[in-house]
């Protein structure tokens, strides 16, 4: 892919909204299930409904609630209905839906672009488009067509989205025992047992490697995105190394995390995407994969150069790459080039064992 086209497609990313909601918040009342549950604690689910969660569910999108209702009676209504399980940090209380709302997009780490907010009163969906215009707010009457909806079909329905919201539920159980932990953060990390394997993209990973590029804004360095066809020729030209990083821990899998692409066709080499999912913000694995990089080049006697388009969100990805020693070279339009201090190639931490291949 020429510097023209990097940038145009660049200029593209975020243009398309097919597969760009990650969760659906979900009011409860005459929403997921018929009645109000203050007026009768034996509401009936919307059978209609429960088949979108559970397809949405499926395809790797994640589910939440805000509604104006007492807690304890809710929770409850919604185990005995067997549903409990595909609500992740529910919001359930007499606070505003937009506040609600953010606060679930706080606790899943991603941008309430990425969310769709579901309910029955004209009211709530005014008050959640003008506090969060970002939102996509759909009336409750048309919830059984969400699942033709281009914004909730990611191209390709991997191993990974269907067991996204197991490893969401594992990372819950992480944070709870973080917040029980009584030293400091890298003593905890410690204790995680931590495993980060990086090894060349081979055929297997490319739904799953198209689909970060997708989904993933804050730690991606340029946003732009590439096709399962595209990945495919970047894996098998002698000109292009693809590598992907997977991490696990003693709670369970993390999946298919990271993400590199460099052009290794040239007397320097030049990175030209570098992600990592949000998931993992604060393991450090984004350093890791690219000092990885940093030590490859290094190993084969080249220079390492990076680009990096500023999307508005990605600021970590900048610095990123200022704390690996990275300067800033020169601008080939919308993107800045930078260049890697090889000789002060970082190892990894001592709580994170990384294996290669």
């Amino acid at each position: 892919m020429s510097l023209s086209d990097a940038t145009e497609a660049a200029a593209r990313t975020g243009a398309s909204g097919q597969g760009r909601i990650k969760c659906v918040v979900w009011d409860l009342d005459n929403t997921l299930w018929d009645g109000v549950l203050l007026e009768d604690d034996d509401v009936r689910p919307r059978a209609e409904v429960l088949a979108v969660i559970r397809e949405l569910d499926r395809r790797g999108v994640l589910h939440s609630i805000a509604s104006r209702n007492d807690p304890a009676p809710a929770l409850r209504r919604l185990e005995r209905l067997g549903v409990l399980e595909y609500f992740l940090h529910p919001q359930i209380s007499w606070n505003p839906k937009s506040a609600a709302i953010s606060a679930v997009a706080n606790a899943l780490n991603i941008g309430v672009d990425a969310v769709a907010f579901v309910d029955d009163q004209p009211f709530e969906l005014a008050e959640v488009a003008f506090a969060l215009p970002e939102v996509l707010c759909v009336p409750a009457d048309q919830a059984p067509e969400l699942v033709t909806r281009p914004e909730f079909q990611p191209r390709f329905v991997t191993a990974e989205s269907r067991t996204r919201r197991a490893m969401y539920r594992s990372g819950i159980d992480r944070d709870r025992a973080e917040q029980e932990f009584a030293g400091t953060s890298e003593e905890f990390l410690s204790t995680l047992d931590m495993e980060l394997r990086i090894t060349p993209a081979a055929a297997e990973d490319l739904r799953r490697a198209e689909e970060l590029t997708v989904r993933t804004n804050q730690l991606n360095s340029t946003g732009i995105t590439y096709s399962y066809a595209e990945l495919d020729h970047f894996r098998t030209s002698p000109d292009h190394l693809l590598l992907v990083a997977g991490l696990r821990d003693r709670f369970g899998p993390y999946g298919t995390i990271g993400l590199a692409l460099v052009h290794t066709g040239a007397p320097a080499w030049r990175l030209k995407l570098l992600l990592t999912s949000c998931r993992v913000i604060s393991r450090g694995v984004g350093a890791v994969l690219l000092n990885h990089v940093m030590r490859l080049a290094a190993d084969s006697g080249r220079e390492l150069h990076a680009e990096l388009v500023d999307t508005g969100r990605n600021r970590l990805m900048y610095v990123t790459y200022r704390f690996a020693g990275f300067t800033e070279i020169g601008r080939e339009g919308g993107v800045t080039v930078l260049r890697a201090d090889l000789s002060r190639v970082q190892d990894p931490p001592g709580y994170l064992r990384v294996l290669t291949g």
